[in-house]
């Protein structure tokens, strides 16, 4: 039999159009902490910035780690079972976020350890995904947010992208290499960029290299998305983050917009010519768009997203043009 890694070679760049048929791709990039142990949700609920107790085994939740300043050091997708409670992030920042919060866990009855040893990831969304995942499941994650789990691993359901439902299938090598001929066969096989230009058409930011302690939550529109919970207890920098939420100074919110210019990148800076010398934004994500540019999510000053005119890397630089996000921006100072 071969390998899934080999079958699942990505293709592309591909087009959001191309994307939106139906596509799957593996995520290596993707990496796993499980914190396990009686304590587990007390401890990461007195850490992150969503409540954690009251997670239910069939939910799936944003959350983030903000520095004492409110400034987020990662986004994780979150969710538990029975034992253990799970944070999928960049494996980039994976080994420093997991020996810090390891660090602040003192006499909690939990412990931290990688996760993703074993897993093979796949992403799967368009609108041929739900047929080709009932091939093996018969029940699906019935609203985005959601998972269930079965005896060929974890199926979450993330947030739409491209008019249609998005899966992420966690399952062992051994069941990766069964379904992944099925997979090629019936779906376009992308990759990395592909599931990251899915998660900027749905408007879903991710912390990574070049942006940690860049962001409060809500300059990259996390409370919209739910990532935020204003009632829980405290946790470090949610007094900043409150603040914000309530009264904050500057006017901030991330956008999506397609830019001409392929070398763009997380933490890139964007201009806006009315005042050309001071930054008014930063890439917060970005992937190739299989058109020769990307598809960015760029948080910014509301004031220069509403003037319309703004540009990458210099006040001459390649123009942004701004797409719909799938949920609204309000003006909120932060």
């Amino acid at each position: 039999m071969t390998s899934w890694n080999q079958v699942l070679t990505p293709q592309g760049p591909h087009t959001v159009a191309a994307l939106a048929t139906g596509f799957v791709a593996a995520l290596p990039q993707l990496g796993l902490i499980a914190f396990t142990g009686e304590e587990s949700a007390a401890f990461l609920h007195s850490q992150l910035t969503n409540d954690v107790e009251h997670l239910g085994q069939g939910e799936v939740r944003l959350a983030g780690y903000c520095s004492p300043k409110g400034r987020l050091m990662a986004s994780f997708l979150m969710w538990r079972d029975a034992d253990s409670v799970f944070l999928q992030l960049p494996r980039a920042i994976q080994p420093p976020i997991q020996k810090r919060l390891q660090m602040f866990v003192l006499r909690a009855k939990t412990k931290a350890s990688d996760a993703g040893e074993g897993v093979v990831a796949l992403g799967l969304g368009g609108t041929d995904a739900e047929a080709v995942l009932r091939t093996w499941f018969d029940v699906l994650p019935a609203a985005p947010y959601t998972r269930i789990d079965h005896p060929l691993g974890a199926l979450l359901r993330v947030a739409d992208a491209f008019g249609s439902a998005r899966y992420l299938w966690l399952a062992s090598a051994e069941t990766a290499d069964t379904i992944a001929a099925e997979l090629a066969a019936r779906l376009t096989v992308a990759g990395e960029q592909a599931w990251q230009l899915a998660d900027i058409h749905a408007g879903v930011p991710q912390i990574g290299p070049g942006t940690q302690e860049q962001f409060v939550p809500q300059m990259i529109n996390f409370e919209l998305l739910g990532g935020v919970n204003f009632k829980k207890g405290c946790y470090p920098g949610q007094e900043i983050v409150a603040r914000s939420q309530y009264l904050g100074k500057l006017k901030r919110r991330t956008a999506l917009a397609t830019i001409a210019d392929a070398t763009v990148a997380p933490g890139a800076e964007v201009f806006s010519p009315n005042d050309p010398d001071q930054p008014c934004g930063m890439v917060v994500n970005a992937a190739a768009n299989g058109e020769g540019g990307v598809d960015a999510l760029v948080e910014m000053k509301l004031e220069a997203l509403e003037q319309g005119d703004v540009r990458f890397a210099s006040a001459t630089g390649p123009v942004l043009q701004f797409k719909p996000l799938p949920y609204v921006l309000d003006k909120l100072d932060v």
